[in-house]
């Protein structure tokens, strides 16, 4: 195809992390024209995710050094096109898993990182399905092989990947047991098709757990102290998958009751997938992107704020404020 011709650099807004003892502010800086193979992109929503907390501080396994724009996912519409770029086209809306660089007005993006938006699908509502839904597909999927009918055990199940571990779940036939803060965090697991419903604050959440048959599948995004209580509620030949610690405290493993269980326990980084095994995160992409254009899934996006108002977006997630997704839209 034709190659457009680049843009001359730009001065654009972006959310920097200048120094990780210093919080993030908004900044005006250079952009240069798109390098060969990537994308420029005009950005018009850009969501968060607890990561994004974590690299205000170096605290994330991928931080790049800083100075870096905050912002692992995106979507917006092409601009230009670097050299030996195919398969794109000005215009064309485009969603992005950047790592950095998706709270700002626009970017440069290596091509293989970008997912044409089908018919029918927002701005804000792709930026906000890539890494959530594709963290909870791909590990229930992809590395729990969750089946039809087993009881599937969701920790923060109205959070940014929880919320879609629900969603998805239920989707795959799962009989979907929801463990969330309060009655109205619950109320949105309910929502997404829960089909029980567990308060975090609740001191016997193994015995409920086990009320119901027990968990074939746990999906466990926060970690202590709901960790030990879901492990003592699984079956034997259950699994169970560290999605994250949003808790802030890790489990506490006991390797010889996995043994004695039969138990499995599965890490689980969506984003490493891109490095090492591309091809299932890109099906799985394809699949969830096809479920969304078709209604079969739909982003929950709890908060929409303009670029001006990051802070109170990253507050938003580091108080568990937000139920599902927050997206910037520059």
């Amino acid at each position: 195809m034709t190659q457009s011709q680049p843009r001359p650099s730009q001065t654009i807004r972006a959310c920097r992390i200048t120094d990780f003892d210093q919080p993030p502010i908004l900044a005006d800086i250079p952009l240069a024209p798109p390098a060969p193979g990537e994308v420029r992109v005009a950005i018009r929503a850009g969501a968060l995710n607890f990561a994004d907390t974590l690299m205000c501080k170096g605290r994330y396994q991928d931080t790049p050094e800083p100075p870096f724009t905050l912002g692992l996912e995106l979507a917006g519409e092409v601009e230009a096109l670097g050299e030996g770029v195919e398969g794109f086209e000005p215009g064309q809306r485009v969603a992005v898993y950047s790592g950095q660089g998706g709270l700002a007005e626009a970017g440069n993006f290596s091509a293989g990182r970008c997912i044409p938006i089908p018919e029918g699908l927002g701005f804000a509502e792709a930026a906000a399905l890539q890494i959530a839904y594709g963290t909870s597909h791909m590990a229930l999927d992809y590395k729990a092989r969750l089946q039809p009918g087993e009881r599937l055990v969701v920790t923060g199940a109205a959070g940014g990947v929880g919320l879609t571990a629900v969603e998805i779940g239920k989707l795959m036939g799962a009989e979907v047991i929801a463990i969330a803060r309060g009655a109205d965090k619950l109320a949105i697991a309910q929502a997404a098709g829960a089909d029980h419903l567990i308060d975090a604050e609740a001191t016997d959440i193994r015995e409920q757990i086990k009320a119901l048959g027990g968990a074939d599948v746990v999906y466990d995004a926060v970690g202590e102290p709901l960790y030990e209580a879901c492990f003592r509620a699984t079956n034997p030949d259950g699994r169970i998958l560290l999605i994250g610690f949003a808790g802030g405290e890790l489990p506490k493993m006991k390797p010889n009751h996995m043994l004695v269980k039969n138990i499995t326990a599965i890490g689980f980084y969506w984003g490493a997938y891109l490095n090492f095994n591309p091809a299932p995160l890109r099906a799985s992409l394809a699949t969830l992107f096809d479920w969304a254009a078709q209604g079969r899934i739909k982003p929950h996006i709890s908060h929409r704020l303009p670029l001006e108002q990051f802070e109170n977006a990253l507050d938003l997630i580091r108080t568990r404020q937000a139920t599902g997704k927050v997206v910037l839209e520059p």
